[in-house]
């Protein structure tokens, strides 16, 4: 079991023996054992013991606790840290440095870029007959991915790479609201909160991916909040935010495939004025296709730090070289 989760109104969540004892609203009493669990996601309103916080930490597990009736991310536990600084004093180094922002920036943007028009591939292959809408939005992402070339040569800003890319997504989310059923009423992304299903499940999907991020960069030795494409912000775990960029059109898909496959359908969903909740039975559906979906998303997220971490080591070493250069210098 690589995720636990713990969706239960009302539920009251203790330790025991290397095991979580939930015991519900209902009374009924459900054992976890911790040794299969790498992450825990609680969705309340629960209580949660100290111990059962520090069996969680004992076991290098990480926490995630969603609240409120829109499931927003409240709190976090990581799991152990790694114990190499110098990667951290890399990685603030290559923040700092202009070209390496851009380099990674626009890596990242194509990754992201590349992976929308393989979904939108595979849907014109399944949907032949929603082939306007989905060529249309093919031409504006190889469009995008020409622009973004471009400006990456000529050491554009992050953040203008950023507005390449975010003026693709009007005509990709155009195409991939082609694909979905019109009763569903998905008209381009929207969220805080999400006004339709199909975004009230892409925002579930878009915060257990967050969560993913910031938890391996964290177990890689990075600062999740230290990032190259989304500029540093008080509260935003920026690198995380970068991280998850390629994982889009990943995310997409699983939600995609939900809805074809009516894995999630209308019925899942309630109103709460504007917003578009996803209930009980509907969380239950996507917490299984996530598990199954989430194992090829990690290995993306590790493979993907590696070179940041190999370039992090290399621009720390680089630093205390200097600084060692410069205190030979000076010394008399």
């Amino acid at each position: 079991m690589a995720t636990l989760f713990l969706d239960r109104r009302e539920a009251v969540i203790e330790s025991a023996a290397g095991a979580l004892l939930v015991r519900g609203g209902d009374g009924a009493l459900a054992r976890a054992p911790l040794a299969l669990a790498e992450r825990v996601v609680l969705r309340g309103p629960a209580r949660i013991s100290t111990g059962a916080i520090a069996a969680i930490a004992e076991a290098g597990a990480a926490l995630l606790v969603l609240s409120g009736r829109h499931g927003r991310p409240a709190a976090a536990m990581l799991g152990r840290a790694h114990a190499d600084a110098a990667i951290r004093i890399g990685q603030f180094r290559l923040a700092l440095d202009g070209a390496a922002r851009v380099r990674i920036a626009a890596l990242l943007l194509r990754r992201k870029l590349a992976g929308q028009r393989r979904l939108l591939g595979r849907a014109l292959q399944r949907r032949p007959d929603r082939r306007l809408p989905l060529r249309r939005g093919l031409e504006a992402l190889a469009e995008a991915q020409h622009r973004l070339r471009r400006l990456a040569a000529e050491g554009a800003s992050p953040a203008r790479l950023m507005g390449v890319e975010g003026a693709a997504a009007a005509a990709y989310f155009e195409a991939f609201a082609a694909i979905l059923p019109p009763a569903l009423g998905f008209a381009g992304r929207n969220r805080r909160p999400p006004r339709d299903p199909v975004n009230a499940a892409l925002s579930l999907a878009y915060t257990l991916g967050h969560f993913e991020a910031v938890r391996e960069a964290h177990l890689a030795g990075l600062d999740p909040a230290v990032g190259f494409l989304h500029a540093l912000a008080p509260g935003r775990e920026s690198l995380a935010c970068d991280l998850v960029e390629p994982l889009r059109p990943h995310l997409d898909h699983l939600v995609w495939r939900l809805f074809a496959e009516e894995r999630l359908r209308g019925a899942h969903f309630t109103r709460d004025g504007a917003a578009c909740l996803l209930g009980k039975a509907g969380r239950l559906a996507f917490y299984a296709a996530w598990e199954e979906a989430a194992a090829p998303l990690r290995r993306a997220l590790r493979r993907g730090l590696r070179p940041l971490v190999r370039a992090a080591r290399a621009a720390a070493a680089e630093l205390c070289a200097e600084s060692t250069a410069d205190a030979d210098g000076a010394a008399p």
